[in-house]
């Protein structure tokens, strides 16, 4: 959909805005309550409905909110206040979205990387959206795996400013090498040393299990010993990035672990479900909140 669809789509939604009825089926919190809170990574459901229906798929399956990639990056400034109206009308929040960057891995790139940051701020005020997730990038050929850690760690020290004087937080991101065997960051434990070296309560670890488990395993144990340093999970399973239930991660075992240590951020569901994706969605809700209380 482009951006003149999307303007006409969400123009009629915002008329009606104050006499939208929100299309919550099921409560969207979890009671008994558990301690972090749940998302949807947006660009893994509906990819063929009107951005506005995806956002109102997302409310009908219990969410409060979502995160996002690229959808917005054609917007027009009322694009972005039609969004805003929209998702205030459904209670849905941004928790949230890809920064659109090269990577962190080459030091020459350092301010590259600290003006396309700069630049990209008003946009995510726009959004409301708190965290950006930014992407290590792929490897360079002929540099030393200990040139490149530093380089990310240099790189996010001085972009952790910049985020903290807007009032974002930098999420760096793990991706397995079956995806991307170019791709640096595969190790979840080189990230946490990487932002354990950042130093900087801006900095956090977006901790994707899918990418993990795939790429070295050992799920729980990294959480609990890295804990304080994620900023947001990432939730799918392995094989075929489906819901949790379809592959071999014990999720339950996760989601009772992330609540036993107080993780009291976000969880995004950044699967693609099989059969319906609002039947898929509920289900992982109601998994999260199933596995914190019943104890196994």
């Amino acid at each position: 959909m482009d951006r003149r669809q999307f303007s006409r789509s969400l123009a009629s939604a915002a008329v009606g805005a104050v006499a939208v009825r929100t299309p919550i089926s099921l409560a969207a919190d979890i009671d008994p309550p558990i301690s972090f809170k749940l998302s949807v990574m947006l660009w893994t459901i509906y990819r063929d409905l009107p951005f506005e229906e995806r956002l109102e798929k997302v409310s009908e399956s219990g969410y409060r909110s979502v995160e996002l990639v690229n959808e917005f990056h054609q917007w027009s400034d009322e694009d972005f206040r039609k969004f805003r109206a929209k998702k205030q009308a459904l209670g849905l929040t941004v928790d949230a979205c890809t920064l659109p960057v090269k990577g962190i891995v080459d030091p020459s790139k350092k301010d590259e990387f600290l003006s396309d940051l700069k630049k990209f701020l008003p946009t995510a005020e726009k959004l409301e959206c708190p965290a950006l997730i930014i992407l290590s990038g792929n490897r360079i050929d002929g540099q030393a795996h200990e040139r490149t850690h530093q380089a990310c760690v240099d790189t996010l020290s001085h972009g952790a400013d910049v985020a903290a004087k807007a009032d974002v937080t930098l999420l760096l991101e793990n991706i397995d090498p079956e995806e991307n065997p170019k791709y640096f960051l595969t190790s979840v434990a080189e990230g946490f040393e990487i932002i354990r070296e950042v130093n900087h309560p801006r900095v956090k670890f977006l901790y994707d299990f899918y990418h993990e488990q795939i790429s070295e395993g050992n799920l729980i144990e990294k959480l609990e010993k890295n804990i304080d340093l994620v900023g947001l999970v990432h939730i799918a399973d392995v094989p075929g990035r489906h819901q949790p239930g379809t592959g071999e991660i014990n999720f339950a075992s996760i989601f009772r672990k992330l609540d036993e240590l107080k993780y009291n951020r976000y969880a995004a569901m950044e699967f693609i479900p099989t059969g319906d994706p609002v039947k898929a969605l509920r289900g992982a809700r109601e998994l999260a909140g199933k596995s914190v209380h019943e104890k196994a």
